[in-house]
């Protein structure tokens, strides 16, 4: 039955996609170039309502049992109508965070979906959360919707990077036995996948907020039902899973405090802008980060199946990469070099 949703799922996302062109043009949901936007033509978007009603559709057929079904629902509807109200009539920053805040509260409150302990992994004791569970809980849910978003700034890369974190979460919920995970990963993945095939470059829509909050939002969720009170080290799988927006949301602070500038203004130096700059291509860079979220994705598997030693020495080699490639295109500044100096000093 799965199997039949997902291919009935894929190929609504294909169906609807040009309504919701459509649409989008009609209400004036369309992205006009600027300075900071990479694409040279006004476009409509809205385009992740094609995402979320596909997905919807799955759901609703696959009906999977689950106390937290009709919380995540409507959390990811307020999410979907933030992000078409602010498509539409461009939100304010505050209004937007007030959508997210209160699409997390409706899983963490109604559906229960909250980090409440993690395994300490060396004295087999357990650090209970308490009070903190859920600012912790709404933290990582708003974080992590909003490290999509930040991430959509070339054609088809959140669609793929985010189809790439749903197909691993998916795979691994199977291993671990988690079935009601499995399912809305996958739906999920086969409704942003059909999609792609209109977003990737060159794109004739975009997804918009309404896509990249909704995807971020149910990334975040499901990657909370996977892996939630776990020890430690396991915690750390959806961070791999989710290393491009993470990383590049946390850059992305970071070279804000560095150039004395707010958290929230606007820049022209993540990761893509950054690869664009350095002389790769619209699509390749795409690829390219295709390729790296590919890889945090393996290391996330390959670390789950790792001794405690073997998990170490894998984010060890991972943060030295991230390390090589923020100084190699210049992420944190052009000046920034101090493991490639300390490299070259050394022959």
């Amino acid at each position: 039955m799965l199997y039949v949703a997902l291919i009935v799922v894929f190929l609504l996302s294909i169906l609807l996609t040009p309504l919701v062109k459509k649409f989008s043009i009609a209400i004036g949901a369309t992205d006009t170039p600027d300075h900071r936007k990479v694409h040279k033509t006004i476009m409509p978007r809205m385009g992740g309502l094609a995402i979320y009603l596909s997905f919807l559709i799955g759901i609703l057929i696959i009906q999977p049992a689950g106390d937290s079904t009709w919380p995540i629902i409507v959390g990811a509807t307020i999410i979907i109508i933030t992000g078409a109200l602010d498509d539409r009539f461009q939100l304010s920053p505050k209004l937007k965070l007030l959508g997210q805040l209160l699409a997390a509260l409706v899983v963490i409150l109604w559906g229960g979906i909250q980090v409440e302990y993690i395994n300490l992994p060396f004295s087999g004791g357990v650090l209970e959360f308490g009070y903190l569970s859920v600012p912790l809980t709404l933290l990582w849910i708003v974080g992590i919707t909003n490290a999509i978003n930040l991430i959509d700034g070339l054609d088809g890369l959140a669609a793929g990077v985010s189809s790439i974190a749903l197909i691993t979460i998916s795979g691994m919920a199977i291993i671990m036995g988690d079935t009601y995970v499995a399912i809305f990963g996958s739906i999920l993945a086969a409704s942003t996948l059909g999609f792609l095939l209109y977003n990737f470059h060159p794109a004739k829509i975009f997804m918009g907020d309404t896509g990249a909050l909704f995807l971020g939002f149910m990334i975040s969720v499901l990657a909370l039902l996977g892996f939630k009170n776990v020890t430690v080290i396991s915690f750390l799988i959806p961070i791999l899973i989710l290393g491009v927006p993470i990383s590049d949301t946390f850059f992305a602070i970071m070279r804000r405090i560095l150039n004395k500038q707010p958290i929230s203004a606007p820049d022209k130096s993540h990761l893509h802008h950054c690869l664009l700059r350095v002389g790769f291509s619209h699509k390749e860079t795409v690829l390219i980060i295709y390729g790296i979220a590919a890889m945090f994705s393996m290391s996330a598997f390959i670390f789950s199946q790792s001794t405690r030693l073997g998990a170490v020495l894998i984010i060890i080699v991972v943060l030295i990469a991230i390390e090589v490639i923020v100084e190699s295109i210049g992420l944190l500044g052009k000046d920034y070099k101090p493991l490639l100096r300390l490299v070259r000093d050394r022959k």
